[in-house]
């Protein structure tokens, strides 16, 4: 048990005095609470335990606001509560419970010391009142806690009565003080006034403030109540109506709804197929019987509205016009003459079939393929926007479900249109130009094959009654104009290829890259990134080292890329520098807003070397030059074969091989003898070597860069022959000539693909002169651009004789 401490209010013949001081974060106590007070700090601690010890009072200040937690003098108001420590008590996590008693409201003056905090406490006097005066401002004090007990729940019933029934003044304000919501600082006003008057005017302020707060608060609640409870009993009435609606038979919205379906049905019925309707109709009728709650209703439902959203009938009413589908090919792609003439035939044929009347399909579906970014599916965009027609595009890379083309059976779970028919919904026209995009890229798994349904899309025969799994009903397509894109027709399956006209789309040449880019990629660039044409210049040398240097490609898609980067540097440059008018690139400075440049095609050093020959292949992006480089190493006549070869090449090199040496055995190729190594007895007798053992006492190495790049095809056959003679004739090879061709055992030079993008490789590497098969230059010498051929000195060969002829020094 502690020592009991009591303490007269009117008895301050100690005061003041140094008692310790416990912090308290939370409220401020008031003389008449008895309550618990759970020390957490060891300065808490401390000055409970030396009050316990002393016998003495201690002081509860409240910390400041915003400095909770701190325990220094300064963080504490200077205004608290001193009472007594009835009870002490250790809790098992470290804290201590203490029960304490409050007597009176005291100030401090001056800390005594800091372990554990002491001051210098004083109690707060209340001064001598005039009691009719004050005993008014009570009744309005009590008049305005009787509203605030009304309006809120700040006072039950028994602190009512205390208040109303209490006639000590500053015992009253204290009361209502720690019952109501009151800042720190506004407690604190209230708790160290001393004036009793103006401590009553101070709290009827506030309990005003707290009673207007309370009501719109209580407004507030009552309105949202009222609106919830509003909106719950329109829930109930409605669905009671709607379960008696049921009960009667007589649930209006779904007869309306049904109506709705009948009324589209007969609208759409003059322009499908009776296939079509009856499917619908059967549709509709089994779904009026239907519980409008089973699965299979919600089934048959998805199935209408996808059904009566196809446009049956609806189509573009704007004339076929080639000389539009001219105009606007024209406008849009720079080039590209023989696919534009191609389109236009194309086109041709449909506008003289609507002219005359004929009926039926007009030929077959368009393909183009190329390299990428050569301009495939901008041609489709074209064609759609010349004829004023709809554009739906159809990504097949890595399709593999055939059931994304024919749409997937009803009884699977979320079955749905095929791709064909979505599009033909979503272009609400039954005629929309449809591009399949990467054709060549379409997969075949244990799904079906997605090929063998386009057959059936792309057939102009079958496609009247195209036959859609999920509708089940046919759909005619032969209104719709297809246009397929592949990048490498070889992959594309032979009867599927059947079906399709090839319109091949080359890669540009520097020059038509350089219109392409100054005429359409940098004007839309600019106008993409908010830049002004008179903001932008780029010389002309620039665009062309652009080309040259910064990209690698068949088409212009990086062109445009870089052109994009530059934008946007160029963007941020008149942003951070206002005073700029006008940003100019040139050579000088295109470093400046290009990262780094891309070594397309080394170009040609002219000085003549033994053993390594230029040939030409076809890439993906373009054309390039390749350097067949080649050693003889003293041996038995083996060949090695480096640089990633296929085995088309690999068997290429190995006629190569046995064709120089028949040109040697038949002396068409003469061997120096300085070139034979000689045996020591050769040596001492002085004897002629035949000139066959050249080939048998060497080793060759036949090495094509770069070795990380697979390289594969037969095209390099007159190279590999020009670089083993070279070797073993010793005779230098004109570095300045390029040549391409397929050789055969007896020697002859056959035809070989890719021309177009070899030469214009050929061209960028500045070669003077390009040896090709003679078939070659009498059938696709036309393709070549003009630009092309007048840079190069193209001659034709059909014998390997010729070649050497041409090409050893």
């Amino acid at each position: 048990m502690y020592p009991e401490i009591t303490m007269k209010l009117s008895d301050y013949s100690n005061f003041p005095t140094n008692i310790p001081v416990i912090a308290e974060d939370d409220i401020f106590l008031y003389p008449f609470m008895i309550a618990p007070l759970f020390l957490s700090d060891e300065s808490n601690i401390l000055a409970a335990t030396k009050a316990i010890e002393d016998g003495s009072l201690v002081i509860v200040c409240p910390t400041k606001p915003s400095q909770e937690g701190e325990r220094e003098f300064e963080s504490l108001y200077d205004a608290g509560v001193v009472g007594s420590i009835m009870r002490k008590v250790a809790l098992p996590d470290g804290r201590v419970k203490v029960l304490f008693q409050g007597l009176a409201r005291a100030k401090t003056f001056a800390k005594i010391s800091e372990h554990p905090l002491i001051a210098t406490v004083n109690i707060i006097e209340a001064t001598n009142v005039n009691s009719i005066k004050i005993d008014a401002i009570l009744e309005i004090l009590r008049e305005k806690v009787r509203i605030l007990a009304s309006v809120s729940n700040y006072f039950p019933p028994d602190l009512l009565r205390t208040i109303e029934e209490n006639h000590d003044y500053n015992r009253i304000i204290d009361l209502i003080c720690s019952t109501v919501k009151i800042k720190k600082e506004q407690a604190y006003g209230l708790f160290v006034e001393s004036n009793t008057e103006k401590r009553f005017l101070d709290l009827i302020e506030h309990l005003i403030d707290e009673i207007e707060a309370n009501k719109l608060q209580k407004e507030i609640r009552s309105k949202v109540h009222t609106h919830i409870e509003k909106i719950n009993k329109e829930y109930f009435l409605k669905e009671q109506l709607k379960q008696i609606q049921k009960e009667l038979g007589s649930d209006t919205s779904r007869d309306e709804e049904m109506q709705e379906y009948r009324r589209k049905l007969e609208a759409k019925k003059e322009k499908m197929s009776p296939e079509a309707y009856k499917e619908i109709n059967k549709q509709i009728e089994r779904f009026s019987r239907m519980h409008p709650d089973s699965s299979d209703a919600s089934m048959t439902q998805t199935y209408l509205d996808w059904a009566l959203e196809i446009p049956f009938g609806d189509e573009s009413k704007k004339e076929l016009k080639i000389s539009e589908v001219e105009k606007q090919l024209d406008k849009d792609h720079f080039s590209l003459e023989k696919p534009k003439e191609r389109i236009t035939e194309f086109f041709a044929v449909k506008e003289l079939m609507e002219l005359r009347g004929v009926k039926g399909n007009s030929g077959a579906i368009i393909c183009f393929w190329g390299p990428p970014g050569v301009g495939k599916t901008s041609l489709a965009n074209s064609i759609a926007e010349a004829l004023k027609r709809p554009l739906i595009r159809i990504a097949l890379g890595g399709l593999e479900d055939v059931n994304e083309l024919r749409g997937h059976r009803r009884t699977y779970v979320g079955a749905m249109p095929g791709r064909i028919t979505q599009g033909l919904i979503d272009a609400k026209k039954m005629n929309p130009v449809i591009v399949l995009d990467e054709i060549d890229k379409v997969a075949k798994t244990g799904r079906g094959d997605p090929t063998a349904a386009l057959l059936e899309i792309l057939d102009p025969e079958q496609n009247k009654e195209f036959r859609d799994y999920y509708l089940n009903f046919s759909i005619d397509l032969s209104k719709v104009i297809f246009i397929a894109t592949a990048n490498d027709v070889g992959n594309i399956p032979a009867p599927l290829r059947d079906r399709m006209e090839f319109i091949g789309i080359s890669s540009y040449t520097p020059q038509e890259k350089f219109e392409i880019a100054s005429r359409y990629l940098l004007p839309q660039e600019l106008k993409k990134h908010g830049l002004r044409k008179s903001e932008v210049s780029i010389s002309k040398p620039a665009l062309k080292e652009l080309i040259h240097s910064y990209t690698r490609e068949a088409g212009v898609r990086n062109l445009r890329r870089r052109l994009a980067n530059m934008s946007r540097k160029v963007a941020r440059e008149i942003l951070e520098h206002p005073k700029i008018n006008k940003v100019s690139l040139t050579q000088k400075n295109l470093k400046d807003y290009f990262d780094k440049t891309v070594f397309e095609i080394e170009k040609t050093t002219r000085i003549p070397v033994v053993g390594v020959v230029n040939g030409l292949a076809w890439t993906a992006v373009g054309g390039d030059v390749l350097k067949i480089e080649s050693i003889r190493i003293k041996g038995k006549g083996s060949m090695q074969l480096t640089g990633s070869l296929g085995e088309v090449m690999k068997e290429s090199a190995i006629i190569a091989y046995s064709v120089v040496k028949t040109l040697i055995d038949t002396k068409k190729l003469k061997i120096d003898a300085k070139n034979i190594p000689l045996l020591a007895k050769e040596m001492e007798d002085k004897s002629e070597v035949d000139s066959s053992e050249v080939y048998k006492r060497y080793d060759l190495h036949i090495h094509v860069p770069d070795g990380a790049t697979p390289k594969d095809g037969p095209s390099a056959g007159i190279a590999l022959v020009s670089a083993i003679a070279s070797i073993l004739s010793g005779r230098k090879v004109r570095s300045e000539i390029a040549m391409t061709g397929e050789v055969s055992l007896s020697g002859d030079v056959l035809p070989i693909g890719g021309l177009r993008e070899k030469l214009i490789a050929a061209h960028k590497a500045e070669m003077s002169k390009v040896l090709i098969p003679l078939k070659n230059y009498e059938r696709d010498l036309d393709d070549i651009p003009s630009e092309v051929r007048e840079s190069l000195e193209i001659v034709p060969v059909s014998r390997i004789e010729e070649v050497l002829k041409q090409v050893l020094v």
